[in-house]
């Protein structure tokens, strides 16, 4: 008997010892990984610290010769130039992930672009000082008033809902109010051009499929809560200007607005709008920020001649509607599948259609007024699935069941590049930090994401998916969203999981899945400043997985 005590104890001994040793080589890679990026961020500093330097000499220089006093020192203070705020990507950096920035000066054209490397500084006759626009992220200009709960399309609260805190801000009887933005952010009304964001291009296609081994993101923790809706989730979209909102819309035909608290452990639902079509009183097929931040824009169906376009604007008081459509109806028949605003400097979206059409909308003058443009209907010989705008240059690429992929050049107007793969396209997704990369999702298992180079005619960079357990039908449903740094692809799936891929993993399969939801998984976003994944699942519920 004793030694069958003395037995169990040794068993877990080992075990606590096994699990201890486990725990310190985890917390030893999250030293490591920290002290990567401690060493990065020093040596970015000192070559910032350097460049200002420079530049600071040079200035100093140029005035010396039209000057008769000379200026030879700057203080750090003396000249202040506005900075981009550039988007804090959540997953770790090592020094493989970190391509060169390449110059933006030939962004309007298909030539492949300069790295800004220090053997190439003695060619440049001039040194060109860009002052990229600030668009921050961290507070929004909408504001939500009073409402009045008789209009169904009025954004009402609900009374069950907890009331986050504003600090100076009001809480009104049916409706909160977000205070406004610091001055100089403030959302431009209309008719106006906002301030436009100036990105930086990175070479990030030649390091695709480049290394055998994954980089892995560690879920820390993951937090559920009901979404909301009394039907299955449709659509999941992040502010553009407030890191802190996102909505989702449903079968409901409801749009809600969310609030992250806590640094995205929990999210608060500050409102919810009524925007079922007017008159078959369909449910938003697609959501789409306005770049301003402070309206949202839903599509919906060319059948029996229902509204197409749906504008809710969120600064609207409660005088007046906050759901308006827009009468122009461009699309001909059938289920409007995708709705994507441009990254170009005038404001503008466009529509992919079960129409075959691909529709350009821009902006009149006047609130709500919109002028719609088909680019083309008879390039695609099946339903348009989705659509998206080249940042380099003003090209729409669409993508649909027809297996076509075609790139519409809005100044030239015809398609500059023209591709057919063996597969039906269900969305494309071009890179955030690579202009010429972009993404395709086909409806072949385990195929089902495709990597391309818009300056490569007909060839495919890479290929990669996962095998679904549930079945094997690709639903549109299910979408992708890229990591901040353009590293990385999140996948929703049939199945409970997300999955993601590190673009330079030479394997065709997911860098590493994470059983998210009890069913299906339609998409996760990746939050701009956050390490956090925030996903929809049908099973009604918001995911919001920490992935610091």
């Amino acid at each position: 008997m004793a030694s069958a005590v003395s037995g169990d104890e040794k068993t877990d001994r080992e075990e606590q010892e096994e699990a201890l040793v486990a725990l310190i080589e985890h917390r030893a890679k999250e030293v490591d990984h920290l002290r990567k990026r401690v060493a990065y961020y020093k040596s970015e500093l000192d070559e910032s610290e350097k460049r200002l330097e420079e530049t600071q000499r040079k200035l100093a220089r140029l005035r010396s010769r039209g000057n008769a006093v000379p200026s030879t020192k700057f203080s750090e203070n003396a000249i202040k130039v506005k900075e981009e705020r550039r988007s804090c990507s959540p997953l770790k950096i090592s020094e493989h992930s970190l391509p060169n920035h390449a110059d933006r000066g030939n962004a309007n054209s298909y030539k492949s672009y300069t790295p800004d490397h220090p053997r190439n500084a003695k060619h440049e006759q001039r040194p060109q000082l860009v002052i990229p626009a600030v668009d921050p992220k961290q507070s929004a200009p909408i504001k939500m008033a009073e409402t009045s709960s008789k209009h169904s399309s009025d954004f009402s609260s609900r009374p069950s809902t907890s009331v986050p805190t504003y600090g100076k801000s009001m809480v009104k009887e049916k409706g909160y109010r977000i205070p406004p933005e610091p001055e100089g952010v403030e959302t431009q009304s209309r008719g106006t051009k906002r301030k436009f964001e100036q990105r930086e291009h990175r070479d990030i296609i030649q390091m695709v499929n480049s290394s055998s081994s994954p980089r892995t993101i560690n879920c820390r923790s993951s937090n559920h809560i009901p979404c909301q809706h009394k039907r299955k989730l449709r659509s999941l979209e992040l502010c553009p200007t407030n890191d802190q909102l996102f909505v989702t819309s449903a079968l409901d035909g409801l749009v809600n607005l969310w609030q992250i608290q806590a640094r995205g452990s929990s999210a608060t639902l500050l409102s919810t709008a009524d925007c079922a079509s007017t008159k078959h009183r369909r449910w938003p097929e697609d959501i789409a920020w306005h770049p301003h931040g402070g309206s949202l824009f839903s599509v919906y169906s060319a059948d029996g001649g229902d509204s197409q376009i749906a504008v809710l604007n969120l600064n609207k008081g409660k005088e007046k509607k906050r759901v308006t459509f827009l009468e122009d109806k461009p699309h001909v028949k059938g289920i409007i599948n995708n709705i994507m605003f441009m990254p170009w400097e005038d404001v503008c979206f466009v529509t992919g259609g079960s129409d075959h059409a691909v529709v350009h909308w821009t902006e009149k003058h006047g609130e709500d007024s919109w002028k719609p443009k088909v680019l083309h209907r008879s390039m695609h010989s099946s339903a348009v699935m989705g659509v998206a705008g080249m940042q380099q240059k003003q090209m729409v690429v669409s993508v649909g069941a027809d297996k076509r992929i075609i790139g519409f050049d809005l100044q030239t107007g015809r398609a500059d590049y023209k591709h057919q793969i063996e597969s039906k396209c269900m969305s494309v997704l071009p890179n955030p930090c690579d202009f010429n990369l972009f993404m395709v999702q086909t409806s072949t298992p385990q195929r089902q994401l495709r990597l391309f180079d818009i300056r490569l005619r007909r060839t495919e960079i890479h290929e990669f998916g996962w095998k679904q357990e549930s079945s094997e039908s690709q639903s549109a449903l299910i979408n992708q969203t890229w990591s901040p740094d353009g590293f990385y692809l999140t996948s929703g799936s049939a199945d409970p999981m997300i999955h993601i891929f590190d673009i330079r993993y030479n394997a065709n399969k997911p860098s590493q899945s994470i059983r998210a939801h009890q069913k299906r998984v339609f998409k996760a976003s990746w939050h701009h400043s956050l390490p956090l994944l925030i996903s929809i699942s049908s099973d009604l519920n918001i995911g919001l997985h920490n992935i610091g």
